[in-house]
């Protein structure tokens, strides 16, 4: 089964935000923490999810039982054996979120899309259609 070209296109641009975030990320703390021991050091792999000590990323959900539907979850992970401080954790969340907030108009310029809590994860809200079927 082979994916929409408008589908593969939004995902494409998702990944380049994640990647601005994670660029974001490392630049402000990434020498905070020690890097998990089988984690590449920054630059060193083929895409910025995969080295480093943060790892970012989105995932489709539908939304079932959600406050505000259909979206896709934001991923920030830490790649660290170390305890990370509950004050760092919170503060790293923080800026992502605002720094999230603060690139979406650049990746999506045409389209209301949101960030918003949802539960414990935050997720990006907003329109993500892909147009009608003849284009």
């Amino acid at each position: 089964m082979s994916s929409h070209p408008k589908q593969i296109e939004l995902e494409a641009v998702l990944r380049r935000l994640c990647d601005d975030l994670d660029h974001y990320l490392e630049d402000t703390y990434g020498d905070r923490y020690p890097l998990h021991p089988n984690r590449p050091a920054r630059g060193k792999a083929a895409s910025v999810a995969y080295d480093g000590l943060f790892s970012t990323g989105t995932q489709f959900t539908l939304g079932y039982g959600s406050d505000h539907g259909r979206g896709y979850l934001v991923s920030v992970e830490i790649r660290t054996l170390s305890t990370i401080k509950q004050e760092d954790r919170k503060a790293i969340e923080r800026s992502a979120i605002a720094y999230l907030r603060s690139i979406i108009p650049t990746y999506f310029p045409d389209r209301k899309i949101e960030v918003k809590r949802d539960g414990n994860v935050y997720k990006l809200v907003g329109d993500f259609s892909l147009g009608n079927s003849s284009n």
